[in-house]
């Protein structure tokens, strides 16, 4: 969900954390796609969404940040034409200790 504030900037839907449960952040968690978003969030820090290269279209990848978002995993701040994606690490660390650092220590899959 978004809309356009009045002063012309986008608002972008993000769940307060406590509004979350951990089974909505382990679902976003689950997919394959996703799960290289956080990782290449976590260690690069804040970036353009065009800038990552999941071999997905334009289309599927705004999907996937729209899931990480609206799991409450992701922030979003629209600067111009550019979407900028970061994850919020100390909200969901004080809401669900240990989970983050679980799901990126574990690179079986990776």
């Amino acid at each position: 969900m978004s809309n356009i504030g009045y002063d012309g900037h986008m608002e972008l839907h993000e769940p307060d954390l406590s509004d979350v449960p951990v089974t909505a952040v382990l679902a976003a968690l689950a997919d394959d796609v996703r799960l290289r978003i956080v990782r290449a969030l976590a260690e690069d820090g804040e970036r353009v969404c065009g800038t990552f290269e999941l071999g997905v279209t334009k289309a599927t990848r705004s999907h996937h940040f729209k899931v990480l978002r609206e799991a409450g995993l992701t922030r979003t701040r629209v600067a111009g034409t550019s979407r900028h994606i970061r994850l919020r690490r100390d909200e969901l660390d004080r809401r669900y200790p240990g989970l983050l650092d679980a799901v990126l220590t574990d690179r079986a899959d990776a």
